[in-house]
């Protein structure tokens, strides 16, 4: 067989392998749909409203009320008062013809909000506890998605924990932090075994806990959301989601390990360090580099001084007595517990909740986090 003959052949094989490639993806694709009860939008139409009206009636047994575009510009005052914006969209204060406050989160007229729409309606819509804001209807009218929240009197969390100079108070106390943190670990706790189905937040943070006028803390923006069945330890995902600085590093590092429920309980465990620190964990502009990494620098005086009580060489904000000086610790060790590097070493949320709510006696001081170091 001369050489021409063999390119040849080698050609129309090659021709022949990505032709049924692109036929079986293509056959996966168009029968995809709504698979495994996980709502998963069919990756072939993102942001299709067609999509979204079809997921809206299967979902309606939940019997979220709808509401009209124009019904939006009549509770907002068209949109008159704004509570925030973002990559989303924009966020405003409205009032219900019954006199109820309410947050209208406004999405923008973009591919990807067919799927944040989706994720929070199917995720969300479910949920009935405490410590998780409450969806009270949906907008969508074409291009125009909403979603009608109750509305948190004291805004985000963000708000309060950080502190402009060093050794400065912590606007909310040690105790209410302590509750906050508390709080929060509840709501994971009963996303990831209270439902049906398993629901992952993936986008912890102090930016998406609401607080009600009592200072309850409420989590709150699943756009991010997955759904997960209760038997399956693991789940695949495409990309990477979640706010930088507190991304489990198995989310974007798969040889780590596989991604769960305990990549929720790391973006957990940095919010609370951020929480006691007052800062941001990464913060390049402080003036010693050792303490660029909060939580680097914390373990590192948490191991040095645990023998001492002495409040003062924890050299943390505002803790001015005993109790105060505990309740940091505490919350430092589960923070601690919570990022470590390995995800099987980390905490469920049940066992975070055990362990704020026990003895100070009773935790055991966590190996440092290997990520930690650099």
């Amino acid at each position: 067989m001369d050489k021409k003959k063999i390119i040849a052949i080698a050609i129309g094989a090659g021709c022949f392998v990505l032709a049924a490639g692109f036929l079986f993806l293509l056959i996966r694709t168009n029968s995809s749909g709504w698979s495994r009860g996980n709502w998963k939008k069919k990756t072939n139409n993102a942001g299709d409203g067609r999509d979204v009206e079809e997921f809206l009636e299967i979902y309606g047994s939940l019997a979220l009320r709808r509401y009209t575009y124009s019904d939006l510009k009549k509770i907002t005052n068209s949109f008159k008062d704004s509570l925030g914006q973002g990559g989303y969209g924009g966020v405003f204060k409205g009032m219900l013809q019954d006199g109820r406050l309410v947050a209208v989160k406004v999405l923008n007229e973009s591919k990807g909000n067919g799927e944040d729409f989706i994720n929070e309606v199917s995720s969300i819509g479910r949920t009935y506890h405490v410590n998780i804001v409450s969806l009270l209807g949906v907008c969508s009218e074409g291009s125009k998605r909403a979603l009608i929240y109750e509305f948190m009197p004291n805004g985000s969390l963000e708000k309060f924990i950080y502190t402009d100079k060093p050794g400065q108070s912590h606007p909310l106390g040690w105790e209410k932090l302590y509750q906050i943190a508390i709080g929060v670990a509840r709501g994971l706790e009963y996303l990831h075994r209270g439902c049906n189905t398993r629901i992952l937040h993936f986008d912890i943070k102090p930016h998406n806990i609401l607080l009600d006028q009592d200072f309850c803390p409420k989590i709150s923006d699943f756009g991010l959301a997955k759904l997960c069945p209760t038997q399956n330890s693991t789940v695949s995902m495409l990309g990477t989601r979640g706010t930088f600085g507190f991304i489990a590093p198995e989310v974007y590092c798969r040889n780590i390990g596989g991604v769960s429920h305990k990549s929720d309980v790391y973006s957990y465990g940095m919010m609370v360090l951020e929480m006691v620190g007052g800062r941001k964990n990464i913060d390049p502009l402080v003036e010693n580099t050792s303490e660029v990494y909060f939580p680097h620098w914390i373990y590192k005086r948490l191991t040095t001084y645990r023998h001492l009580d002495e409040h003062r060489y924890l050299g943390l904000q505002g803790t001015v007595t005993k109790v105060e000086e505990e309740t940091a610790r505490k919350m430092i060790l589960v923070g601690l517990w919570c990022i470590q590097t390995n995800p099987t070493d980390r905490p469920s949320m049940s066992r975070v909740v055990e362990m704020l709510e026990g003895s100070l006696d009773g935790l055991p001081m966590p190996p440092q986090p290997f990520l930690s170091s650099s």
